[in-house]
Order: structure tokens, then C-alpha cells, then sequence
């Protein structure tokens, strides 16, 4: 089967002033991938995440989307539904349960006020539907008894999986979540990790019946542990690289040092931590020791891994 893309990141380079901060990224994102995206700590990360959303478009370069089925992309400019992100401090409406917070995006995206103040019965009707819809999404993330609570009466791990149900609804093409777990208790954490792998198995399922994966999501998380084990793959940015030998006077900012398939694990699956060891070596080798300033194409393998069939779960 083809491996269809949804995210391409061409050639791309930022900088504030005199602040380089990320240089010549080049990164394919398949459907139906977790990719998770680590690296040192003021690596550029979040600069890249708001690259992809369109609020800080690239200084250099270009980022595209590809719709479902389409053959060209578009590129990104300004933010748009087709990209959802999902912050470490979630915000939802107090005044809201659960429910009417993940339908809010679906009211405000196929209505207006005159339709939802003039139209009253064709609005209802339709609210309905959009509850319902919400509803059966949060009972999917395992949130069926919180459908008619409000903030204040759930616990922050709760909150999170509406956030991520907030930005699931509108059905992006990539779904983005910057550091969501971090301020989770290990307990907590490893749940919502639990269900990403639900989500990636579902990808898994609609590929193996000819069908498209519903779900592609790029992870941001300083914790590796967490990266190798929801991602299909692990991309990791760093200042950390023999810039020298490329001719520059000083580092021109983070680029892609690493770049690699990893295990897929399914939700009640057992992690295998000697394989864990071995990931987070190469990792942290490539990436976080700045003592050795590698050679950014020795870690990336990816393309090659893939060519040659050593991909796992949706890049079989």
C-alpha cells in the first residue's frame, strides 16, 4: 500500500533577529502516524509546532497540508481547521460541560449568530446533533461519565481528554499536542498515553481494511520514554550538530539530527524497556549530548527504514 502524506515541511528556517533558532528542516509526515518530536530544551520545538499551525509562518521555506485524497497540498499561511493543536494548559469554558465545550468548535465552524438567533428550530435541531456528536467522542476517550460535568468538577486529566476531544471533533488533517501531559501525575499520564496507542490502533484496523487512517498526530514531550512509546517514530531537532563542517561561522540553529521508526506498542501491550534503552541511547546521542556535535544523516534513516519495510503499524 501507499504511504499518502499529510504534512510536508520544505527547506524550513527561522530566526527572531539575530536569534537563529531553526535551520534547513526538511520532515514528511504519513497519514496515520504519531510522530514524536523531542530535542534540548530551547531547540526550537514550539517554534516549529507554531510554524505548522500558521500563527509564525517560517522565515525560510514552506510548510504544506495535504487534504484526504488530495494530490496537491496547500500551503499554510494562517491557522485553519484542517490542523488542530492541543496545548499542556488546556483551556475550556467553565460555563460549559464537557459535551457543550467539544461541541463549541462544530457550532461556531457551521453557524452564525443571525442563523442561531432567526433560524431558532433549524438551530436546535442541529445542536442536537452536534451534542450527540460530542457525546459519543468523549465516550470513545473513555469520558462517558463526565459528559454533563463542568471543568471544576473534573480532574485535570479528564480536562485534558476533552481539549483533545475539542480538537478531534473538527476532524483535522494533523493534530498537534504540545508537551499535553506534562503536568499530569505519572498515573494520569500513562492513561492518556494508553489512549493515543487507542487511537493509533484504530489507525492501524482502517489501514489493514483498505480504508484511511482517521487520526495523524505530532507529539511534543521532553520525556523519551513517553515519545518511544506512543510515537511509530521519533523525530528530534538540536543546536547540537557539526555546523562547522557545513561552513558556518556559528550554529544556524536546530535542524533535524535524528529521524527514526520505532516499536509500535498496542494499548495493553507490555513496553519491552531493553528496546527502550537502546532507542533512548541513539537518542540521546544524536540529540542532547553537546560534547559531540554529530553529523545530522547518521540518525536519519527513516526513509531508508521505510523503503526497505523495517516499519511498523500503519508504515507496513
Amino acid at each position: 500500500m501507499e504511504h499518502p502524506l499529510v504534512l510536508e515541511i520544505q527547506k524550513l528556517s527561522h530566526w527572531f533577529g539575530d536569534n537563529l533558532v531553526l535551520h534547513n528542516l526538511d520532515l514528511n509526515i504519513i497519514r496515520g502516524e504519531i510522530v514524536s518530536l523531542v530535542g534540548p530544551s530551547g531547540c526550537g520545538k514550539s517554534t516549529l509546532l507554531r510554524a505548522i499551525v500558521g500563527t509564525h509562518p517560517p522565515c525560510r521555506g514552506q510548510v504544506a497540508v495535504y487534504a484526504l485524497g488530495a494530490t496537491t497540498p496547500t500551503v499554510v499561511v494562517n491557522p485553519s481547521r484542517d490542523r488542530g493543536i492541543v496545548y499542556q494548559q488546556y483551556s475550556l469554558f467553565p460555563f460549559l460541560t464537557a459535551a457543550q465545550n467539544v461541541a463549541m468548535g462544530l457550532m461556531l465552524d457551521q453557524t452564525s449568530l443571525p442563523f442561531r438567533f432567526f433560524r431558532h428550530m433549524s438551530w436546535r435541531n442541529l445542536r442536537r446533533r452536534h451534542l450527540e456528536e460530542a457525546e459519543a467522542l468523549l465516550e470513545k476517550l473513555k469520558l462517558a461519565n463526565a459528559i454533563r460535568l463542568y471543568p471544576h468538577e473534573m480532574s485535570g486529566g479528564m480536562c485534558q481528554r476533552v481539549a483533545i476531544a475539542q480538537a478531534l471533533i473538527m476532524k483535522p488533517e494533523i493534530l498537534l499536542l504540545d508537551e499535553p501531559f506534562g503536568a499530569l501525575d505519572e498515573a494520569t499520564r500513562e492513561e492518556l498515553q494508553r489512549m493515543l496507542l487507542t487511537l493509533y490502533q484504530e489507525n492501524i484496523d482502517a489501514r489493514a481494511k483498505g480504508e484511511d487512517s482517521p487520526y495523524t498526530i505530532m507529539i511534543v514531550t521532553h520525556e523519551l520514554n513517553e515519545a518511544i512509546y506512543v510515537g511509530d517514530r521519533v523525530v528530534a531537532l538540536s543546536q547540537f550538530w557539526n555546523w562547522q563542517e557545513q561552513g558556518h561561522l556559528r550554529c544556524p540553529g536546530a535542524t533535524i539530527v535524528l529521524d527514526q521508526p520505532v516499536p509500535v506498542y498496542h494499548p495493553d501491550e507490555e513496553r519491552n524497556f531493553e528496546t527502550f534503552i537502546q532507542v533512548r541511547r541513539r537518542i540521546r546521542q544524536a540529540a542532547f549530548e553537546s560534547s559531540v556535535l554529530q553529523d545530522p544523516r547518521e540518525y536519519k534513516t527513516f526513509a531508508a527504514d521505510l523503503a526497505s519495510g523495517r516499519g511498523e503499524g500503519v508504515l507496513r
